[in-house]
């Protein structure tokens, strides 16, 4: 057992899973630890903010959990909130004081999540709370192409409004992006990772003001794997344009 794990850790996850807000306070005062671990090393926040359970979150936060501690050394419980697309409890994190722009294993951060899953609303509170608009993600690239890559118009205006850099390689992703097929893009590159023979289904999904396209590989009723691109790379273009043009004029004014 280690220094986080107690008798009433069990307990305490069992509540977590069932989403049992009163329990968990009762647990808390009967004297389990916040930072309690399960068996895997998983900490009890970190199930929390996958599970998308904003009140206990809280609870263990006001418990006095750590928002940075890694899950198992690896996993931060922003960036598990983040890829769950669980806003709340990344607002929760943020406020309880988790470091906006914290790696986590490989590199990630939560803002490099919530770009390359076209999350919005998470992607606004970080830069609220300071993450670096201009952070590169783990493959190098600035957030702002990532988001055009995304097709995500949102993303893009959010990034921009913080003071994001570059312009000129993002509008050049989203102009590329507006001579591709996303579907075919999609599908083609699930194939070269899973191998092609796979039954393929594609839906189209309102989403951001446009649509999202999705692409599943299946096996019979079992889905293999699947991604999704937002399609909104004209408006970037767009978005991106109307930048250059204010950022030409403001410094035209300066010269004069």
């Amino acid at each position: 057992m280690n220094e986080h794990e107690q008798p009433t850790g069990p307990g305490l996850f069992t509540a977590v899973y069932e989403g049992d807000e009163d329990a968990v306070v009762r647990l808390l005062r009967a004297g389990a630890s916040p930072e309690a671990t399960d068996g895997d090393g998983q900490s009890a926040l970190y199930l929390t903010t996958v599970s998308d359970r904003p009140g206990i979150a809280r609870l263990l936060l006001a418990a006095g959990a750590d928002p940075d501690r890694l899950s198992a050394g690896t996993d931060s419980p922003l960036c598990g909130a983040t890829c769950g697309g669980h806003t709340e409890v990344v607002r929760a994190l943020l406020a309880a004081g988790a470091t906006p722009d914290l790696e986590e294993e490989l590199g990630f951060t939560a803002l490099a999540w919530a770009v390359k899953r076209g999350n919005t609303d998470v992607v606004a509170s970080l830069l609220e709370h300071g993450a670096d608009p201009d952070r590169p993600t783990p493959a190098g690239e600035p957030p702002l192409v990532a988001a055009a890559r995304r097709g995500s118009p949102s993303c893009v205006r959010a990034l921009l409004e913080h003071g994001a850099h570059a312009r000129a390689n993002a509008l050049a992703e989203a102009r590329r992006w507006l001579t591709l097929d996303v579907a075919s893009e999609l599908r083609a590159g699930l194939e070269r990772t899973y191998g092609p023979g796979h039954e393929v289904t594609t839906h189209r999904v309102p989403e951001d003001g446009g649509i999202t396209v999705v692409v599943e590989l299946r096996t019979g009723d079992r889905t293999v794997a699947g991604n999704d691109q937002q399609t909104g790379h004209a408006e970037i273009v767009e978005l991106l344009e109307a930048a250059d043009t204010e950022s030409a004029r403001i410094e035209d004014v300066r010269v004069v």
